[in-house]
């Protein structure tokens, strides 16, 4: 027996490493030195790597000369480690990239380990070959499970921590203090059934009077602190510096202040600094008070802060949390500051009307119920748009206006898919409209009734980005998806309304970053990169400088753009 065994061993071919040994340096190649080295090749320096570990499974089966037991045995080992694993994940793991980034994360890194299992036991008995091929497997694998995530960057980075340690936001809860409660809280709102807008017709029309139905649910409750006093409470009746998303005309454009450029000779000094809880929020500024909109743990809330030393004002509080794995917890949207009052669109589809002073609520509704709309995957994202005596909201692809007082819905527009942007304020041909970019493209409605106005198709993608108006009056709309920008004009003849497009570009693709208008050119974020093109054609007339992802704001008296990026 012992001779049988001997005589087959010494039949038995040495394993042909180098193949497996090369796509494990390309597959470490492509996984970490493309995007360090080349940050906007990152997708496929990720392509790349899953490449090599496909490469690296083949090499095994077909061209390792292993023992067809061991070829196939490491395979089944493999499928059993990672459906093992996958049962004990973190759920930031397990649902992350849409339910993918346990498999991106695990398999090239399980490949190469077993290259270099392969390579180091070349010469071991098959005995203690296959014992330490299972546990290889098994290690590669099950490291995971001691994993979370945070979320992850534009570049694709991480956040990854060890499973059992605190996140920022339990810090953050650990040592903040509580606020007091308000006394103060709203009266309930009637339910009631809007107009839903036939949307066929191209001319205004008179909304038909809602309908009253079931009462709301209870009320959400507010927080103040000692700031919140009578004196502290009269409400500027001045228009706020910065009202909400983006501005006051929601171009990023900020008019009236400039700064010193020479940061290497007048470099810019930190004020304060506070922690805050997760979300995707900016700011409002009015006076001497910044709001925003953050996740406490299981509330979501509307806070106050005093903009000269950071302290909190007020804290409007709804029990409703939103969480998904790749950008964490937290509202979406930005608030809106209108004549003392504060219009905020939290993540789960609360709209919330707060006096601007001490945070009381004037009403409430939850608008994902109002429409019946299906919380998109990355949550309910659009800042409020408040016209005459309206409010408009985007509810995932679909626009809803309730009235500013009482709260009533006014109207409901046609369903549009999942999106993420907001809606838009423009006069084109004289006649105000809103804007909104949804699933099949971007359409005009009259505020006041909802009614159609036009309709652009556009290739379909996720829109998260906002349209922009040229000095001509002419559209930028991007096909989402980091896929380009295109201009229209849109005309208003005595047939209707016409939509045509001049050029399309993919000199600046905006993904999840908003752009600015200057001058003829726009400019913004095309990957990790800036980038300017000539409004004239859509022709890219510069790029460069490696900030990461970001957004940017141009300050209009000095051209000069100041961006904050990663």
């Amino acid at each position: 027996m012992n001779n049988s065994q001997n005589n087959n061993k010494s039949l038995q071919k040495p394993l042909r490493l180098w193949p497996g040994v090369v796509l494990a340096i390309v597959l470490l190649v492509s996984k970490y030195l493309v995007p360090l080295l080349l940050p906007e090749y990152m997708v496929y320096g990720l392509l790349g790597s899953l490449g090599a570990a496909v490469a690296i499974i083949l090499w095994w089966l077909f061209f390792s000369r292993a023992l067809w037991s061991e070829r196939l045995g490491a395979l089944a080992v493999m499928a059993l480690a990672l459906f093992a694993t996958y049962q004990f994940l973190h759920i930031s793991i397990a649902k992350g990239a849409m339910g993918m980034l346990f498999w991106i994360l695990s398999i090239p890194i399980l490949t190469v380990a077993f290259v270099a299992w392969a390579v180091l036991t070349r010469r071991l008995s098959n005995r203690v070959r296959r014992v330490t091929m299972v546990l290889t497997i098994f290690l590669g694998c099950g490291f995971w499970i001691l994993i979370r995530t945070g979320g992850f960057s534009g570049q694709g980075e991480n956040d990854f921590a060890w499973r059992w340690s605190p996140t920022p936001e339990d810090r953050l809860l650990a040592q903040e203090q509580t606020i007091p409660p308000s006394a103060v809280t709203p009266a309930p709102q009637q339910e009631v059934q809007p107009q839903t807008i036939d949307q066929t017709a191209e001319t205004p029309s008179t909304a038909t009077e809602p309908q009253t139905q079931q009462a709301q649910p209870k009320p959400p409750e507010q927080e103040q602190t000692a700031e919140a006093t009578p004196a502290a409470q009269a409400v500027a009746q001045k228009e706020p510096e910065w009202p909400g998303f983006r501005g006051p005309n929601r171009d990023s454009i900020v008019r009236g202040v400039q700064i010193n450029t020479d940061w290497t000779a007048s470099p810019p000094v930190e004020i304060w600094r506070r922690p805050i809880g997760p979300g995707w929020s900016s700011f409002a500024v009015d006076g001497d008070h910044i709001y925003t909109q953050e996740q406490r743990g299981e509330q979501e809330a509307v806070s106050c802060y005093n903009i000269k030393t950071g302290e909190p004002v007020w804290r409007h509080i709804d029990d409703a949390r939103f969480w998904e794995s790749n950008a964490g917890a937290g509202p979406r949207g930005t608030p809106t500051l209108h004549k003392g009052r504060v219009y905020a669109f939290g993540g789960t589809g609360i709209l919330n009307v707060l006096n601007a002073a001490d945070g009381s609520a004037v009403w409430t509704r939850n608008a994902a119920k109002d429409t019946k709309a299906k919380t998109p995957g990355w949550g309910f994202s659009s800042s409020p748009l408040v016209v005459d005596d309206a409010v408009i909201l985007a509810v995932s692809g679909q626009l809803a206006a309730y009235d500013l007082q009482t709260g009533k819905p006014r109207w409901f527009g046609p369903k549009g898919g999942q999106e993420y942007t907001s809606p838009h304020l423009a006069t084109i041909e004289g006649v105000q409209q809103v804007l909104m970019m949804n699933n099949p493209g971007a359409i005009s409605v009259v505020p006041a009734t909802g009614k159609l106005l036009w309709k652009h198709e556009l290739p379909k993608g996720t829109r998260i980005v906002q349209p922009a108006i040229t000095a001509e009056g002419d559209l930028l709309l991007t096909d989402g998806d980091a896929h380009g920008l295109r201009r229209v004009a849109v005309d208003r003849e005595s047939s209707g309304w016409t939509v045509k497009e001049r050029w399309s570009t993919i000199g600046l693709k905006p993904y999840f970053n908003d752009f600015v208008i200057q001058d003829g050119h726009a400019y913004g974020f095309d990957g990790n990169m800036l980038s300017c093109i000539d409004l004239n054609d859509g022709t890219k007339k510069w790029k460069g400088g490696k900030y990461g992802a970001g957004q940017l704001v141009l300050l209009a008296d000095q051209k000069v753009l100041l961006v904050l990026a990663e």
